[in-house]
């Protein structure tokens, strides 16, 4: 590895998002011990925050069903801060209940976007933020809140969004009770140079509780983008391993930013993730193996690491 640049985060933690965003895009349904031996083993090759599952209906996302169970096992590995995806109040009352360590609320500033996707305006999933808010606070929970704002950088099915919305709904986020809030490109339509003019804006308004980018590989750009939300300080990042999952109203898109090509860049960069990159590699492949026929993505592990470099076992 070599020294980063004096502008860039030391440290960046990458958030598996792999067992929720990836599966939930996949018809192949993952059995739960499957999801507890992935847990098992990305824990192992140092992953300390993944997203498990989402708790909406079984009849919608029955890849998902098992969301309650594979949370539960996530609860007894030290060491991880396991979070999910939560569609409304009731999948929050069962994260609170299942005493997730953070939930996360997605809100499309994509109008369009958030009807097709939630059947709610972006405002009503604003309110329903706050109603989340006072039943975790009335309960006592530590659980933190995540709002989500998707689409950020436009919308397959509306087309542009304008960035007053995006940080218009980021301001509303938070000032209905959210912890933290994030960003994400659902659809893959960021470049760099967006990804530098809206996240500079974005963090000039939640400051350190802006805790997250969300970048999808739709064009190839997904690496570059977290390389421009690096410039500006940002130190968390969801990825899915094999780069699996992607968003149903993106036609031919090619899934998230991949776990391992992520960490990777990273490390060669100089920038510590904690992650066992070859440990990476190896469940990469377990997954494969349960989603044969599926699609995958990623390049890592088609080239294997350079010989130049140092791993952590070695370094």
């Amino acid at each position: 590895m070599t020294a980063p640049l004096a502008s860039l985060p030391r440290k960046v933690v990458i958030r598996e998002v792999g067992l929720r965003d990836g599966l939930q895009s996949i018809a192949t349904v993952v059995s739960t011990e499957h999801k507890r031996e992935w847990l098992r083993d990305a824990v192992q090759a140092g992953q300390t925050e993944i997203e498990v599952g989402s708790f909406v209906p079984a009849k919608l996302m029955p890849q998902l069903a098992d969301t309650e169970k594979v949370l539960a096992y996530a609860k007894t590995l030290p060491g991880l801060f396991a979070s999910v995806l939560v569609p409304n109040l009731r999948g929050a009352e069962r994260a609170l209940d299942g005493d997730a360590d953070l939930m996360i609320l997605p809100l499309s500033a994509s109008h369009a976007h958030s009807l097709a996707n939630l059947h709610k305006t972006p405002d009503d999933v604003v309110a329903e933020l706050g109603r989340i808010r006072a039943a975790r606070d009335a309960a006592g929970r530590k659980t933190l809140i995540e709002g989500g704002v998707g689409t950020a950088f436009g919308c397959t099915i509306q087309g542009h969004v304008e960035e007053t919305e995006v940080l218009r709904l980021m301001q509303a986020l938070l000032d209905a009770g959210a912890d933290r809030v994030s960003l994400a490109d659902t659809v893959g339509y960021a470049d760099p140079a967006s990804v530098s003019r809206l996240f500079e804006k974005a963090l000039k308004i939640a400051g350190d509780r802006f805790c997250c980018g969300h970048f999808h590989d739709t064009r190839g750009l997904a690496l570059v983008n977290v390389h421009a939300a690096l410039q500006l300080g940002v130190g968390r990042f969801d990825a899915s391993l094999a780069g699996i999952g992607g968003c149903p109203h993106a036609p031919g898109a090619s899934g998230n930013a991949s776990t391992e090509d992520l960490a990777f860049m990273l490390e060669a960069m100089g920038i510590d993730t904690g992650l066992d990159i070859p440990a990476l590699l190896t469940l990469r492949a377990k997954v494969a193996g349960w989603l044969e026929g599926e699609p995958t993505h990623g390049t890592l592990w088609r080239a294997g690491l350079p010989r130049t470099f140092a791993t952590p076992a070695t370094a």
